[in-house]
């Protein structure tokens, strides 16, 4: 709920809570994720979708950012369809600790600062193993 709230100015908050070192490491996460030049992606806890954007600029023809609030998801939409990467990104519901997809799904997995949100960390990575190729 803490996030649908603020979901409309979540962006502004992250670049000045960070000092905007979100953007630097981004890019980094990209490079990273581009190297293992995957097909599909899963950024969890994608929130309004900034990471999952900038993994357009990989390999993947299939991103999918999911998260829990709907709120920051309808941002992220509204952002990928402004972009015109609809065909490559959606944006998904759902819980980090019981993913919503088949083992073995993903070729690459980010997760950005969600993981600190995690109820259960073991639980978590667990799910992310279970989905990753």
């Amino acid at each position: 709920k803490m996030f649908d709230t603020i979901s409309g100015e979540y962006d502004n908050l992250n670049r000045v809570i960070s000092f905007g070192i979100d953007i630097k490491w981004r890019n980094k996460v990209v490079k990273l994720v581009a190297d293992t030049k995957p097909n599909n992606i899963l950024d969890i806890a994608t929130g309004t979708g900034d990471l999952a954007i900038s993994l357009t600029g990989t390999t993947a023809n299939k991103i999918i950012g999911l998260d829990i609030s709907d709120g920051m998801l309808e941002v992220g939409r509204q952002k990928i369809k402004s972009k015109a990467l609809d065909g490559i990104i959606k944006m998904v519901i759902g819980d980090s600790e019981d993913l919503p997809f088949k083992d073995n799904t993903f070729d690459a997995i980010t997760v950005a600062f969600g993981v600190r949100n995690f109820m259960n960390l073991k639980k978590g990575l667990s799910e992310i193993l279970r989905v990753l190729k």
